[in-house]
């Protein structure tokens, strides 16, 4: 993970470039204010709380709204930017990670 540019206050928006290694992936997380991906290399997964597991591929742009829960992550190497706004210094809430069972559920 390279991040490339974090406004300071009072601006709030933040980027970083993320390479995934095949089968690598977030844990499910929110953000206060929503993001959006570019994916930039590789072909990839993402998917929001009780949606279906979306394909992702170089070009695509992937929003998550604000509070909704989500992962991402790759199947063959894979690149996005990822910028998200931060609310009172925070731009990600952590959760538990994607299980082996919830990723390869991906068809």
């Amino acid at each position: 993970m390279d991040s490339p540019f974090q406004a300071s206050a009072p601006a709030r928006v933040g980027g970083s470039t993320v390479t995934f290694e095949p089968g690598a992936r977030t844990a499910w997380h929110t953000h206060p204010l929503g993001h959006t991906l570019i994916v930039t290399a590789g072909v990839g997964l993402a998917q929001q709380q009780d949606e279906p597991v979306q394909h992702i591929r170089p070009g695509d742009v992937v929003s998550a709204p604000p509070g909704i829960k989500h992962w991402h992550g790759a199947t063959t190497s894979m690149t996005h930017i990822a910028i998200a706004e931060a609310l009172d210094g925070k731009a990600v809430e952590w959760m538990e990670k994607v299980s082996d069972s919830q990723y390869s559920q991906r068809h």
